[in-house]
């Protein structure tokens, strides 16, 4: 029997909710800014502020933010000792952990309160652990130390294991033999032979070096003095013995041989009952790191100075992203028992330096959004770059860099070694991808121009057109970065530099109006009136701020004015001609190929096949690393510089988790 297909019933409101889910979804995709931030300030009651600082860092969406210097309204700092506490037991797990060598950083099983108490009795058993295992290391440190020695003793006694004789022989007096070890340069050695001789003494060389031999001489005592000063000629060098060597060198070497074998089985039995002491203390440890981890939010608190008191009372302030509040809310009412205030405001203008920074961006992004945060965190209410600098990247990458062939081994890269390369894996195929598209544009796979026919124009067929490309790239560049300052500065509220500055609408018209004009006058040999006043009008006014700007008495000011208007002038010139190595090195890139071409041709077909794979190598592995870190300077000095300030903060919430 058929039967319907059950049905729901579609309403209007759930429409709008998950077109609400997702527009928040692309836009916390396709964000280019920080995300908005308030300013939270929570009041509670003073013995609710643990609960409240475990609710804060299981929302992890809370940022703490430190009281100003001297609060008066709220002098004293509840966490204080609980913090100090909290500081002494971390450091002392974290060495506990170290020495048996195991992670004791878990995740909380179950959302508890730490009392203080509680918090004292584990930083006090943790510091008993941590005494005895202080003792074991010591321990170890001692037999780790005889059991080097001992054996640098058995290399030492290789030197000597040829004397068929008791070692202790060689050292001290004896009561009628004058017996003496020591070292003399083999160019001597057989004149100290004749001359040791005649004083009825034997000398016998048994081990040295090129230069330097070992020798024993004996004699019958009574001569010493004529001896001392035959050996004094011949730049003899006498040497000690180790006094654990006084028998016969098998015997010695038995004996080091024992002794090493006794202290590395007490070292193996050190390291059994290191691994005991473990098991012993397993559970113990498992509980304490639990522990630890839900108390880090309140000594967080204390230790960010966000958490302050007065009397009963308690306050915590600091950033959590507009979206969160309400979500923020709701779980702290789930939380606590007793009452407790939340107030939230926007970022006052005087806080904008201090407002913390999250960005999010798509998993691919992420690698490009490592490379900006090498040069700066975007402050907030900045344009985030990463969008700007990963399409530009992978644009200027493959413009330098084309090459179907090559292209396509950084493809395979990518594809193959993506557990090596981790999160940098959509960074090396984006670039592959790019590095293909041009080499299709230019026509080349792995140099080779002429295999499949250039869709615009191999490079060398014309390089004043990729020179003139490259040229308008960079005023583009130069234009859109110059652009995006523009639009930060409007939103930090500095709307006269802004708009006068020489980065700012100012700058930026009176550089479109000399590149305009000098392609008027270089197309059409035309510079008149028209072209004057789109330089001059902006440079005007340009000169009008600065004028105002420079805080300079009398005709100095002038000076000082024309010499910033020339330098801003130079940057700008400077900044465009840079994008001529992107022609360059696209020029280059062709250049080795036909370099390689050349070298292999000169030699038969095995030799010519291993030059054109390893001149490849070459090309992809050298010129690839080269290109990126030209790319990269490209980025951060001709854009970053003119729009990017990187001085923001990088957004940290609490959290449950011991921190390093």
């Amino acid at each position: 029997m058929l039967t319907p297909l059950p049905m729901q019933r579609v309403t209007l409101h759930m429409l709008k909710e998950k077109a609400l889910v997702v527009w928040e979804i692309l836009r916390g995709m396709f964000t280019f800014t920080p995300l908005p931030m308030q300013r939270i300030t929570l009041h509670m009651l003073r013995e609710e502020a643990p609960a409240a600082a475990l609710a804060l860092a299981e929302s992890g969406v809370f940022n703490p933010e430190s009281f100003s210097a001297g609060e008066e309204s709220l002098p004293e700092c509840p966490a204080a000792n609980y913090q100090a506490l909290f500081s002494s037991a971390r450091l002392r797990l974290q060495k506990v952990g170290e020495y048996l060598g195991v992670n004791l950083h878990f995740p909380p099983e179950k959302m508890q309160l730490v009392s203080e108490p509680e918090l004292a009795a584990l930083n006090d058993w943790l510091g008993g652990l941590w005494r005895r295992c202080a003792q074991l290391t010591e321990k170890a440190r001692q037999l780790d130390e005889e059991i080097r020695a001992v054996t640098q003793l058995d290399k030492t006694l290789d030197t000597y294991a040829q004397l068929d004789v008791n070692l202790g022989l060689l050292q001290g007096e004896l009561q009628f033999l004058d017996v003496r070890l020591g070292a003399v340069p083999k160019s001597n050695l057989k004149r100290l032979q004749e001359a040791i001789g005649i004083a009825g003494y034997i000398l016998k060389s048994f081990a040295g070096s090129e230069a330097t031999a070992l020798v024993v001489l004996a004699g019958v005592k009574g001569n010493e003095r004529q001896v001392q000063s035959v050996l004094r000629a011949a730049a003899y060098r006498p040497l000690q013995l180790p006094p654990e060597f006084q028998d016969h060198p098998q015997r010695v070497r038995q004996r080091l041989t024992a002794q090493r074998q006794h202290l590395q089985e007490q070292r193996l039995a050190l390291a059994r009952e290191v691994e005991t002491l473990y098991k012993k203390h397993e559970r113990a440890l498992f509980e304490g790191s639990q522990k630890l981890v839900l108390a880090a939010p309140y000594a967080m608190l204390g230790d960010s100075l966000a958490l302050r008191s007065r009397g009963g009372l308690a306050t915590v302030q600091g950033w959590v992203p507009t979206e969160e509040v309400a979500l923020l809310q709701e779980a702290l009412q789930k939380r606590f028992g007793k009452p407790f205030v939340l107030e939230a405001r926007d970022p006052a203008l005087e806080e904008q330096l201090t407002v913390p920074s999250l960005v999010r961006s798509p998993p691919w992004l992420q690698p490009f959004t490592k490379l900006v945060h090498n040069y700066g965190v975007p402050r907030y209410g900045e344009l985030d770059p990463s969008w700007l600098f990963a399409l530009t990247f992978i644009a200027m990458f493959g413009m330098m860099f084309g090459d179907v062939g090559h292209g396509a081994t950084l493809l395979a890269v990518g594809w193959w070694g993506y557990r090596q390369l981790g999160s940098y894996t959509p960074l090396v195929l984006s670039l592959g991808a790019s590095s293909c598209f041009f080499g299709f544009l230019y026509g080349s796979v792995f140099g080779y121009e002429g295999f499949i026919p250039p869709l615009w124009m191999a490079p060398l067929s014309n390089p004043q057109r990729m020179l003139e490309v490259a040229l308008f790239w960079g005023v583009g560049f130069i234009l859109l970065a110059t652009g995006i300052g523009i639009r930060n500065r409007l939103a930090a509220g500095r709307y006269a530099e802004a708009l006068l500055g020489g980065r700012g609408l100012a700058g930026c018209l009176m550089y479109l109006g000399v590149v305009y004009g000098a392609f008027r006058w270089v197309e059409e040999g035309v510079f008149g009136s028209a072209e004057a006043a789109v330089i001059l009008l902006p440079l005007l006014a340009l000169w009008g701020y600065q004028w105002y700007q420079v805080q300079v008495p009398g005709m100095a000011r002038g000076l000082v004015v024309l010499i910033e208007s020339f330098e801003m002038l130079m940057g700008y010139f400077a900044n465009t001609l840079s994008f001529l190595r992107v022609a360059a090195f696209s020029l280059n890139h062709v250049a080795l190929a036909l370099a390689v071409f050349a070298l292999a041709g000169t030699m038969e077909f095995a030799g010519h096949w291993i030059t054109m794979v390893l001149g490849n190598l070459f090309i992809l592995i050298l010129e690839g690393a080269i290109v990126a870190i030209q790319v990269l300077r490209l980025e951060y000095y001709e854009g970053f510089s003119r729009f990017f300030s990187g001085d923001g903060r990088v957004f940290q919430p609490l959290t449950l988790a011991i921190p390093k």
